[in-house]
């Protein structure tokens, strides 16, 4: 493999908490315009992997590298900047604006003019193209004008992904994307992944095994906070390693995501 086609890539990355060891030396490489997911047992270190990637944490020890260059002692602002976005934190959407609104703001804060609001109502009318075409790609056109917070739950999280694209991501974050959805808002958020990864890299944690089956092309498992195996999901499955570390509980779920 060719470092180019890596765009993300970590080197023997530690957290150590008071003596606790989350993640203990993970080397994770993310191919270019794939979809990559984290996944393993409740306290395996997969969201603490996220924190330590946008610098919501530092390391105690490792490397981080974006693009080849080494970003290990970089700030959460810095790494935005070189279009690392993580959704669902950094887009927390705006319950009393509407759908379009909360575009808007996102397409505002990627120009730089976010504490600007006296300039508010013009240069904002100058986003609406953008911010539709934004929602377009998002199916969320028709509820433009709907306040936010009376979408339904999957809905809110394609408006996330929306305003995370506006911020013009090369590696998307995602934080759990489908938790606590029912079926159909799964499917609808898994599609949406699946068409905004076309022309990007997403690195997400996931549990819902189906969704990690339907679309991820590399899957890496955490268990202690230490890779036990990665590959495509075939693989993965059927890894004695890794059904141990779901202690069986996971067994039938990962052995029949595919039905």
């Amino acid at each position: 493999m060719m470092t180019t086609d890596v765009i993300l890539e970590t080197r023997g990355l530690v957290k150590e908490f008071k003596g606790f060891v989350a993640v203990a030396g993970v080397d994770l490489r993310v191919r270019r315009g794939t979809i990559h997911a984290l996944i393993g047992p409740n306290g395996a270190g997969k969201t603490t992997c996220f924190n330590l990637l946008t610098k919501f944490l530092p390391p105690t020890r490792g490397q981080i590298l974006y693009e080849g260059s080494d970003i290990t002692a970089e700030k959460p602002a810095q790494i935005a900047r070189r279009g690392i976005v993580r959704s669902f934190q950094i887009s927390a959407t705006f319950p009393h604006l509407t759908v379009l609104e909360n575009v808007r703001v996102a397409l505002q804060r990627q120009l730089g003019t976010s504490f600007h609001f006296w300039r508010s109502e013009r240069t904002l009318d100058a986003l609406n193209g953008r911010a539709l075409e934004l929602l377009d790609t998002v199916g969320l056109r028709e509820f433009a004008d709907v306040v936010t917070v009376e979408l339904p739950y999957g809905r809110k999280r394609a408006l996330e992904i929306a305003t995370t694209l506006a911020m013009e991501p090369k590696l998307m974050l995602l934080d759990e994307p489908t938790q606590g959805m029912g079926h159909e808002d799964v499917d609808l958020v898994t599609q949406l992944i699946k068409k905004v990864a076309a022309n990007r890299t997403v690195l997400m944690v996931e549990h819902n095994m189906n969704v990690v089956a339907r679309i991820a092309d590399t899957i890496t498992v955490l268990a202690r906070g230490a890779v036990i195996a990665e590959g495509r999901y075939e693989q993965v499955s059927k890894n004695p390693q890794v059904l141990e570390a779901y202690m069986g509980s996971a067994e039938v779920e990962l052995q029949g995501a595919h039905g």
